[in-house]
C-alpha cells in the first residue's frame, strides 16, 4: 500500500510539473534563451523587506558586469517579511514566467513541497554542466543527490559555505560571573542561576521574551537535544518528531509520549516561571527582546550561533564594554549538534522561467566570479568597504547597513573560496566555539527524504492545534500541576493519532534508508 501511494505521489507531481510546463520538457528552453546577442533580464526572488540604503548602486556595477559576460541583468523580487510564508508560496504558484532565480531552503521554505507541486525547474546534469559549469564542479555528487526528487535535480545548495544557525541562550558573561559562573553558562542548571542572580540584583527581567511560535519550537527543542541524542526531523508541520539517536536515525523518539524529561522541562519552567524569570503577561507579551538587551533591560536573549557572533556580542561590546556576552548552546550538555543542511539554502530556477539557462549562466556568474561576488554581498570596494590583511573586510567609519550597506538576502549560494572576513564578527569567541562544533556534530540523517504527507495530513493538523495549545503553556510555566499537565497532552496527542503518524513516517523513512 505504502508503495502505491509513493507511486501515486510521483505521477501526481508529474501532472504538477507538466502543468508548470516542465516535466515532459526536462528543461529545455527557447532558442533566445542561448542567443547571447539578446539582452534579458534574470529575475530574483528571495525574502527579506525592500532595502532603502545603496542596493542599487551595487546593482548597477554588478549587471555592467554580468551584461558584459553573459548579456543580462539582475533584478531582485523581494518576498518581504510581513506574512512571507504565505507570501512566498503564492508568489510561486502563481507564476507568469516573470520570475527565474528562486532563493529557497528545505527546512524553512517549503522547498520540497514547491518541487513536488512542480514550482521549480527540474535540472539536467547537462544543463548545469553546460550553463554553471563552474558550479557543477564545486558540488560534489552525493550532495546532488540531497538536491534530488524523484531522480531530478531541483536545488543547487549552498554546500560551500560554513555556517552555524543552531540556537541557544546568549547571555552577559559579565553578569554569570558576578553570579558565581567563572566559566559562563553552560547547563540548563547554569541558566536557572543567572537568571535568579539577575532577578535577585538586577532589578530587570531576566528574560524579557515574546512567546512567539518559533521561540516555544526552539527552547523546547533546546531542552530536549540537551537532555537526549534525539534528532529534529524536518519538514513534518508539527515539532514533535524525532529519531531517536544517532545510533538509531530512523526510529523515532517517542519523547512526547512517554518518559520523565519531557515532565522535568515542564516542572522547571513551572519553577522559573513561578520565580518571575520572564513576565507573568508573557503569553501575551510583545517585547523586542533584543533591543531591551541592548538598553540594558534585559539579561538574554534566544537565537543562533550566526546572530550571537555577527550582531549581539559585537553590539554590546560597543554599547557595555566588558559584557562578555557568551553563548549556551542548545545540545551542550549531551554534546547533541546536528550540523547544517546544506539545503538550509539553496537555489532553484522557476518552472515558467522565460531564460532558464541565462538565469544558471548568471547564478554561477553571482557564486563563482570574485567581482561579481563581492559586489552582490558586499558593495563597491572603496566605498562601502576596505581590505585588510588578504581577506579582511572594513567598513567606513560611521558606516550604517540601513543607509549606506547593501543588502541583496544572498543566502542561497555563498561561497567560502571568495567570502571576506568582516572585521565586526566577534571571531575571537566564534573560532573556538566553531571547533567545539565540528568535533561533536554529527551530519543531518535525513537529507534524502522527501516525505509524502497526504496519508496523515488531518492528523498533522490536528497535531498541530495541539502542540500550539499545550506547549506554549509549557515552555513558559504556565499551568497549574505540570505532571498533570504532560499527561493530558500526552493522551490527547494519542487520540488525534500520533502512534499512527509515526508509524507512517517510519514507513517512509525504512522505504528510503533501507536501500
Amino acid at each position: 500500500m505504502k508503495i502505491k501511494k509513493l507511486i501515486f505521489a510521483a505521477a501526481a507531481a508529474c501532472i504538477l510539473l507538466t502543468a508548470f510546463g516542465a516535466c515532459g520538457k526536462k528543461g529545455a528552453a527557447s532558442s533566445t534563451d542561448d542567443d547571447l546577442s539578446k539582452h534579458v533580464v534574470i529575475t530574483y526572488m528571495t525574502t527579506g523587506d525592500i532595502p532603502t540604503n545603496e542596493t542599487d548602486l551595487a546593482l548597477k556595477e554588478v549587471n555592467r558586469l554580468l551584461t558584459e559576460k553573459v548579456n543580462a541583468e539582475i533584478k531582485i523580487h523581494w518576498i518581504e517579511w510581513t506574512n512571507y510564508g504565505t507570501n512566498y508560496n503564492l508568489t510561486l504558484a502563481s507564476q507568469d514566467g516573470s520570475i527565474d532565480l528562486v532563493g529557497t531552503a528545505t527546512d524553512w521554505l517549503n522547498a520540497w513541497p514547491n518541487a513536488r507541486d512542480g514550482a521549480f525547474l527540474p535540472l539536467t546534469e547537462d544543463m548545469l554542466k553546460t550553463y554553471a559549469p563552474k558550479t557543477w564542479e564545486q558540488v560534489p555528487p552525493e550532495h546532488w543527490e540531497l538536491c534530488k526528487y524523484n531522480g531530478n535535480i531541483y536545488f543547487i545548495p549552498e554546500d560551500n559555505y560554513a555556517q552555524w544557525t543552531n540556537h541557544g541562550f546568549m547571555y552577559r558573561g559579565d553578569w554569570a560571573r558576578e553570579a558565581g559562573l567563572a566559566d559562563g553558562v553552560h547547563s540548563w542548571e547554569d541558566l536557572g542561576v543567572y537568571f535568579q542572580y539577575i532577578r535577585d540584583n538586577k532589578g530587570i527581567v531576566p528574560w524579557d521574551a515574546e512567546a512567539v511560535a518559533s521561540l516555544v519550537d526552539s527552547v523546547a527543542g533546546g531542552w530536549n537535544s540537551s537532555h537526549t541524542k534525539n534528532i529534529f526531523i524536518e519538514n513534518l508541520r508539527v515539532s514533535l518528531f524525532f529519531g531517536e539517536s544517532p545510533e538509531n536515525p530512523y526510529k523515532l523518539s517517542r519523547y512526547y509520549l512517554e518518559g520523565e524529561e519531557l515532565v522535568n522541562f515542564a516542572r522547571t519552567m513551572k519553577k522559573w516561571s513561578d520565580a518571575g524569570y520572564w513576565r507573568e503577561d508573557i503569553l501575551n507579551n510583545q517585547s523586542d527582546t533584543r533591543e531591551k538587551m541592548f538598553a540594558g533591560l534585559t539579561g538574554a536573549d534566544q537565537h543562533h550561533t550566526y546572530t550571537w557572533m555577527n550582531s549581539v556580542r559585537p553590539r554590546m561590546t560597543e554599547l557595555f564594554p566588558g559584557s562578555d556576552v557568551g553563548f549556551f548552546w542548545f545540545g551542550e550538555e549531551a554534546k547533541n549538534l546536528v550540523s547544517l543542511n546544506i539545503t538550509h539554502g539553496a537555489m532553484a530556477v522557476a518552472a515558467r522561467s522565460r531564460n532558464p539557462h541565462r538565469a544558471l549562466q548568471v547564478y554561477d556568474l553571482l557564486r563563482n566570479d570574485p567581482e561579481i561576488y563581492r559586489l552582490f554581498n558586499y558593495g563597491i570596494e572603496g566605498r562601502h568597504y576596505t581590505i585588510e590583511n588578504g581577506n579582511t573586510l572594513i567598513r567606513p567609519e560611521g558606516f550604517d547597513s540601513a543607509k549606506d550597506g547593501v543588502s541583496t538576502n544572498y543566502w542561497w549560494g555563498r561561497n567560502d573560496d571568495l567570502e571576506l572576513r568582516n572585521s565586526v564578527t566577534a571571531w575571537d569567541a566564534y573560532l573556538p566555539l566553531a571547533e567545539v562544533y565540528e568535533e561533536v556534530a554529527i551530519t543531518y540523517p535525513y537529507g534524502r527524504i522527501v516525505f509524502d504527507l497526504d496519508p496523515i495530513s488531518i492528523q498533522l493538523d490536528n497535531l498541530s492545534n495541539l502542540y500550539t495549545t499545550y506547549m506554549p503553556r509549557i515552555v513558559f510555566g504556565k499551568n497549574d500541576n505540570p505532571e498533570a499537565y504532560v499527561a493530558e497532552f500526552r493522551a490527547a496527542l494519542k487520540n488525534a493519532g500520533i502512534e499512527s503518524v509515526m508509524a507512517e513516517v517510519e514507513a517512509q523513512l525504512a522505504a528510503v534508508y533501507s536501500e
